[in-house]
């Protein structure tokens, strides 16, 4: 050959889209390859192939299997001078690696795409069993079904079928499968055969007539016993011969298996029976079964067997599937298991994963399947089990929008034939996109993309997925829009009755008041009613994820009301991509923190980007003590007088408050891009510290207010406010009240009457202020932990402090005290006045028996009498066994007796003292886990508490949405309250089984 004849070829190769032109040259230069050479058609022909260097190769391969040179002519002739085999045979081996693989074996199986019939180029269920009906054996079975696939596969990359035709076509294929294989089992087996009838019923995309080219065939074996037979040797007879059928498809020979066949869906699972009767289905689908087993059951189909059983089956279970969504938490069962199966995805798959992605293939059949099982109650032309016919069916009866219908209909088809494409290559179940650039080549150059296959099949790609996620929540929810607002052209207008059924299945309890919101929010043709139609059918989605979407949707509608006016409140919900979620969230956890935003609707501004003070990037994220009271201090300063001072600083603390609310119910919900919070404690010190610095900032405020308008800038006294209880431990939760000390000491040359009368006048205002009626919440305060408690002065001198606590001091105060810090008002006052209290706190070498014993018996006779009268002990968080009473007070004891030795207990904080503990020996690693489980859990519990029902509370509320709105909080789904209270009893439990051992115990 001259070097320009090759240099010709080599040009004319690259030409026509051969990556290796050097290899394929070689291959040509073979003499028996001439006519390909010389054949610019055949050539051409190569080239207009998926992968024309594995089209070739597959080529020489199959010519090389002819068994003689007739043949091998016979061959050439055919591929020369007949287009249609010359399309199909190199378009199958420029795709399939795989069945290139089956040609090479089974040489004379190509003349099965030489054909010119009707039946033969749009073959059905009958020609397929013919096709396998010579099988006598399953490996026999193997090499028919591969013939038959070939022809499929041929069709499908010729584009002589759509996508839709394709699967049908496999799923027939599969059917026929199934028919040979039983009748296989039956041959080999006649007395079971006599025993019982046995009917197989395809699940999954078989039974829905859209099967792929490599999947699990999902079944469900039903049977009955024949007469004369027992029902337990019938459904033996039949366990055998379903066994049998799966091994025949399954198991691996020389020619490879078919396809596993699974049978999980079952009732039971994998746990329960291979074969039931007809009557012990019903009653476990009547009885026991799952959501998502009626979901599955939406593509039930008779397919071998027994066909009147068959047909009995699911005549029978039909009216169960349609009355799945009348079932409690329907919609959020459905949408539960759509997350879930997004979160087993290994991250490193996500971006690559076509069907359980987001924006993948599951997206939109769980879309079609959710709206099926809704309407298909009363409308039934939409139960077809085939995702493409119920997605037409939906468009054609107003449930789903035209033009969203058609936009679904082709990212479906492309993404699924992607799906056919990938699998096709070497016959392989796989749902991944391959991430090498030559597997990319071959699948862009087989969906057509032929300029620059791989750029071009990503932009399709993402194109399509970003449609179906965009597409996704709006399927369901925006039509709900569109029945009380103005249509756009192609939009579905639901009848009243629809769009009722739907939020009932959302969850909605009162869904003629939702419409009533949804028409008062996006009727008309303002610009604002127009955002709203395009936030609403989102925020409902997120609304029904709550324990009460009603509640949510009523304050959603309030908040509008009150911002409709202002230009950046939509804005800011249709442009920051969190803020709305962040505030569908917030306005359907419960009463507090919508309670704080209608005060001032404003604040909604802190869901975004901004924090709320005119200053960009504060979001959420709680603010610290020092900013916080700078702004309050800057707030008195330029007050008229006290009232205005302390009516500034309830304000911020209102307004902080409902940050810190937010922040919290963002993080223990998650959100679409940001997961739950995973770390329980990390939650409680946030609220804790928040809510702890809040108060210390307001009462400085007001401190600053009351002292500038009552005495000028000086008092006439030394003031300190110290914090006790969870106010000291950095640990309030919203309900709180803030326990404190007061303590005073005169200036230099005043009288201390005179100081004293004007240290109590300040407390006496700050508290008269601090709770009078208002808009903001008020923030009481409680000095009931003072020496002598209610018959004591209120406001005590150091000194005084110091002699009581010398003469008088009881175990108790002493304990109390562990808790006593600083909080505002003069810092060294306050240092000198814990300097004074540490000897007490943490005595010299600890506590004496007498003193242990006291407090022992102070325990026991707080928890006799002081659980409120009818309180189930078991879910007090406070003062039920394994409760905050009892962690607390086993690490005080702990405080007492070792924080004079050991300054890591010398601590206002619960944790920190429980972590020292245990790295002092007092507690072991798990003792320490335990209590610190235990205590996280309850305060948890208090705070959801006081979210949910606007008020403290230490028990789980009775009332249902409210109790399962606590569930939510703590990341329990729908109807699983029940497994938050067995939770939280078990962790009390176990908590209380450390503390009789630890506090009670004779443990030093």
């Amino acid at each position: 050959m001259t070097p320009g004849r090759r240099s010709s070829t080599f040009t004319r190769l690259l030409r026509h889209g051969f990556t290796d032109p050097s290899a394929a040259e070689r291959l040509l230069d073979g003499p028996e390859l001439t006519p390909v050479r010389n054949d610019p058609v055949l050539l051409e022909a190569l080239g207009a192939t998926a992968d024309p260097d594995l089209a070739l190769h597959g080529l020489v391969r199959l010519l090389e299997a002819q068994p003689t040179p007739t043949d091998h002519r016979e061959l050439l002739d055919t591929l020369i001078a007949a287009k249609p085999l010359r399309d199909r045979l190199l378009g199958v081996l420029g795709a399939s690696a795989a069945l290139a693989d089956h040609l090479a074996r089974h040489p004379a199986d190509w003349q099965a795409l030489v054909t010119y019939e009707p039946q033969d180029l749009h073959p059905g269920l009958a020609e397929f069993e013919r096709g396998l009906a010579e099988a006598a054996d399953p490996v026999s079975l193997r090499v028919a079904y591969r013939r038959c696939l070939l022809s499929i596969a041929a069709r499908d990359v010729c584009g002589t079928t759509d996508l839709a035709e394709t699967a049908a076509e496999l799923a027939d294929l599969a059917t026929a499968t199934l028919r040979t294989a039983l009748a296989m089992a039956q041959a080999h087996a006649p007395e079971d055969t006599a025993a019982c009838r046995l009917a197989v019923i395809a699940m999954g995309k078989c039974g829905g007539h859209e099967l792929n080219y490599v999947s699990d065939v999902d079944v469900i074996f039903v049977a009955e016993a024949t007469e004369g037979t027992t029902e337990a040797k019938a459904l033996t007879a039949a366990t055998r011969l379903a066994s049998h059928l799966m091994r025949i498809c399954s198991e691996t020979t020389v020619e490879g298996s078919i396809w596993p066949v699974d049978a999980n869906l079952r009732p039971e699972g994998r746990n329960g029976p291979l074969v039931r009767t007809l009557s012990s289905h019903l009653v476990y689908y009547q009885r026991w079964a799952k959501t998502w087993e009626f979901q599955a059951l939406l593509k039930a189909r008779p397919v071998a067997g027994d066909a009147d059983l068959g047909q009995a089956y699911v005549d029978a279970l039909q009216p169960l599937v349609w009355q799945a969504a009348d079932r409690e938490n329907f919609v959020a069962d459905v949408q539960k298991m759509r997350r879930r199966v997004v979160e087993n995805i290994p991250a490193s798959e996500v971006e690559r994963e076509l069907k359980l992605g987001p924006g993948g293939l599951r997206d939109v059949e769980f879309a079609v399947q959710l709206l099926q099982l809704v309407h298909g109650r009363t409308d039934q032309t939409l139960r077809s089990g085939t995702t493409l016919d119920a997605l037409q069916a939906l468009a054609a009866g107003g449930y789903v929008g035209r033009e969203d219908a058609a936009r679904l209909d082709e990212a479906y088809r492309f993404l699924r034939t992607m799906e056919h494409r990938i699998q096709l290559y070497r016959l392989r179940r796989t749902h991944l996109v391959p991430a090498a650039e030559e597997d990319q080549r071959r699948l862009g150059r087989s969906l057509g993309l032929r300029t620059d296959p791989v750029a071009e099949l990503n932009r399709e790609w993402k194109r399509h997925t970003g449609v179906v996620r965009r597409l996704h929540e709006k399927l369901f929810y925006r039509p709900l829009l569109d029945a009380v607002a103005q249509l756009a052209p192609g939009e579905a207008r639901l009848s009243p009755e629809a769009a009722r059924e739907r939020l009932v299945a959302l969850g909605y309890a009162d869904p003629a008041a939702a419409l009533r919101h949804l028409e008062a929010l996006a009727s008309g043709v303002t610009r604002k009613a127009a955002i709203q139609r395009t936030l609403l059918p989102v925020l409902l989605g997120w609304f029904a994820d709550s324990a009460d979407p009603d509640a949510g949707l009523l304050n959603f509608r309030k908040v509008s009301d009150a911002l409709g006016k202002t230009p950046w409140y939509l804005r800011l919900l249709r442009d920051e991509g969190a803020a709305a979620e962040n505030l569908a969230r917030v306005l359907s956890a419960g009463r507090l923190a919508p309670d704080l935003l209608m005060r001032a609707p404003e604040a909604v501004a802190l869901l975004g980007d901004g924090d709320g003070t005119g200053t960009r990037g504060g979001g959420l994220e709680p603010r610290e003590r020092t900013p916080l009271e700078q702004e309050i201090l800057a707030a008195v300063g330029r007050a008229e007088n006290a009232g205005q001072g302390v009516t500034a600083a309830r304000g911020v603390r209102r307004r902080e408050l409902f940050r810190t609310a937010a922040a919290d119910i963002v993080g223990s919900y998650g959100t679409e891009t940001n997961p739950a919070e995973a770390d329980q404690g990390a939650l409680v010190d946030r609220v804790g510290a928040a809510v702890s610095d809040l108060t210390a900032a307001t009462l400085a405020g007001t401190l600053r207010a009351v002292v500038r308008d009552g005495w000028g800038d000086t008092l006439s006294t030394r003031f300190a406010i110290i914090g006790m209880g969870r106010f000291g431990g950095h640990e309030l939760g919203y309900g709180s009240d803030a326990d404190v000390l007061f303590v005073h000491e005169p200036q230099d040359g005043v009288d201390e009457h005179e100081a004293a009368a004007a240290a109590n006048k300040v407390v006496a205002e700050m508290r008269r202020l601090l709770q009078l009626p208002s808009s903001d919440p008020p923030l009481l305060i409680d000095a009931d932990l003072r020496p002598e408690g209610k018959s004591g002065p209120l406001v005590r001198t150091l000194k005084a402090y110091e002699a009581y606590y010398r003469r008088w001091s009881l175990v108790w105060e002493s304990q109390a005290l562990l808790r006593a810090e600083q909080v505002a008002g003069d810092e060294d006052l306050g240092r000198r006045f814990t300097d004074l209290i540490d000897p007490l706190r943490y005595p010299a070498h600890g506590l004496g028996e007498d003193a242990v014993r006291e407090i022992r018996r102070l325990k026991a006779r707080m928890e006799s009498e002081r659980l409120p009268r009818g309180a189930d002990p078991k879910l007090h968080t406070k003062l039920g066994p394994g409760g905050l009473s009892d962690v607390e007070w086993t690490v005080q004891l702990l405080q007492l007796r070792h924080g004079w030795e050991l300054p890591g207990l010398r601590t206002t904080r619960t944790r920190e003292a429980l972590a020292a503990a245990r790295e002092a020996g007092l507690l072991s690693a798990e003792e320490a886990e335990t209590l610190d489980e235990a205590w996280v859990l309850a305060t948890r519990v208090r705070n959801a508490v006081m979210l949910v029902r606007g008020r403290a509370g230490d028990t789980f509320p009775t009332e249902p949405r409210e109790l399962a709105a606590v569930g939510r909080y703590l990341g329990y789904g729908a109807g699983h309250a029940g497994d938050m209270l067995d939770a939280y009893r078990r962790t009390a439990r176990r908590a209380r089984t450390v503390v009789e051992d630890v506090f009670y115990g004779d443990s030093p």
